[in-house]
């Protein structure tokens, strides 16, 4: 039985609204952090018959209505209004904004949000908005391609409009290899059916871009940009496919350089219209300066924002909450250096298991190896893949030995795939 004190304390708790999809990464770690600050958290979801307690006990709407979806939101709200509403990935981040519009909380413009998921749109933006972008042209996948690409250079970039985590991105040094990257890309687009006609229909192509890759976390309150961390990106990532691995904190760039990127950044969110709540930045740095790959009005994905916990002694989920509620945001200065490598996966199959795992895990400096695949699974590699097989999480006093204990770590491992046998059907 429920004392009336654990009650009252419910309900006089800020009321938070997280609204993801089923599955998502980022879930567990927004309810953890909203119950650790006595938020009284309710999740939005389509998980009505997950067997995950917060999915199928919380408020259950229909992404692909967005709608009715919002009503559904806007009703929840009226029988106990929400303190903040937070979209914790892309497909829940649009509906987030204009459910907080409507009720008057601390938002991103709707539109602006849109812009960071349409990757022609944003390139549009960015350039109207003197940020520097390359070369790049949409195409439309329903027409011939090479018509489209008169005088265009390369090498260069392809990739969908619309997907994230480097899903469907491929480096094409001629027509030809651009040409059979548009079918291939064409073939992902027609299983994503959750996705507009048109982001089905138009890839993106850019110029590829030399450089040094780095992500960054940063949190928008009221327009100004506040850097969370740096995290470089040690591996080459020079295609043709872009799988992401290394991630290491805090940045060994030149502070000079860092300050350029946060201004670059900031730039491009004004551009965007973006005002509050988490950014997440890619980006290229060479000689000419910094280039935007892409802005997202999210937090990182999969389990890399634990490394702000290790770092810094503060959560990002915890972070955002803060700010989401309306209470200050105070960043502490990170303490030891950390990284993750994102375990890449050598080839399509079916995955069976990983060996070597407490080896990896008593090399200096590393925190856990978790793997997060299944046995048994079928597994795909990009640009075709959307997964990992899990994470290598590290820390250490410098940069460089965090790096060199993940590399050390991933050495060990040895990752068995059964080859992905083709189903025959027998005459009867």
């Amino acid at each position: 039985m429920i004392s009336r004190g654990a009650v009252s304390s419910v309900l006089s708790a800020p009321r938070l609204l997280v609204i993801a999809p089923h599955g998502s990464y980022r879930t567990s770690a927004f309810m953890q952090a909203a119950r650790a600050m006595g938020v009284d958290v309710l999740l939005a979801s389509e998980g009505k018959h997950s067997v995950i307690s917060d999915y199928a006990e919380g408020l259950h709407i229909n992404f692909r209505r967005p709608e009715e979806a919002l009503q559904h939101i806007l009703l929840a709200a009226s029988q106990r209004p929400f303190a903040a509403i937070l979209g914790t990935d892309d497909s829940t981040t649009l509906l987030a904004a204009a459910a907080s519009q409507r009720l008057g909380l601390a938002h991103n413009d709707p539109r602006s949000v849109e812009l960071t998921q349409r990757k022609d749109l944003a390139r549009v933006c960015l350039a109207s908005g003197r940020v520097p972008v390359p070369e790049h042209r949409r195409l439309d996948l329903q027409s011939e391609i090479k018509p489209q690409i008169a005088d265009f250079n390369f090498p260069a970039v392809v990739k969908p409009v619309a997907l994230s985590g480097s899903r469907g991105v491929i480096r094409v040094d001629n027509i030809e290899a651009l040409v059979t990257a548009c079918r291939r890309i064409d073939l992902i687009l027609q299983g994503e059916q959750q996705l507009s006609a048109d982001s089905r229909r138009f890839v993106l192509l850019e110029e590829y871009i030399p450089g040094s890759e780095v992500a960054v976390e940063g949190l928008l309150v009221n327009g100004a940009l506040q850097l969370l961390t740096i995290f470089d990106k040690p591996e080459p990532l020079e295609g043709p496919f872009f799988e992401e691995t290394y991630y290491i904190s805090p940045s060994r760039l030149a502070l000079a350089v860092q300050d350029e990127l946060r201004l670059t950044i900031q730039t491009a969110c004004q551009a965007y219209g973006l005002m509050e709540g988490p950014v997440h930045a890619e980006c290229r740095i060479n000689e000419k300066g910094i280039w935007i790959l892409e802005v997202a009005a999210r937090t990182i994905g999969g389990m890399c924002g634990r490394l702000l916990s290790l770092g810094i002694g503060q959560s990002l989920e915890s972070l955002v909450i803060q700010h989401g509620l309306g209470l200050p945001v105070e960043i502490k200065t990170q303490q030891p250096a950390v990284g993750v490598l994102m375990i890449p996966i050598p080839r399509s199959g079916v995955f069976k298991r990983v060996e070597g795992i407490l080896k990896a895990q008593r090399i200096k400096g590393i925190d856990e190896v978790n793997i997060q695949m299944p046995s048994g699974h079928p597994i795909q590699t990009l640009p075709e893949g959307s997964s990992y097989l899990g994470f290598i999480f590290a820390q250490a006093e410098t940069p460089t030995e965090v790096e060199a204990a993940l590399r050390e770590a991933h050495a060990c491992l040895n990752i068995v795939i059964d080859p992905l046998l083709p189903v025959s059907i027998q005459a009867q």
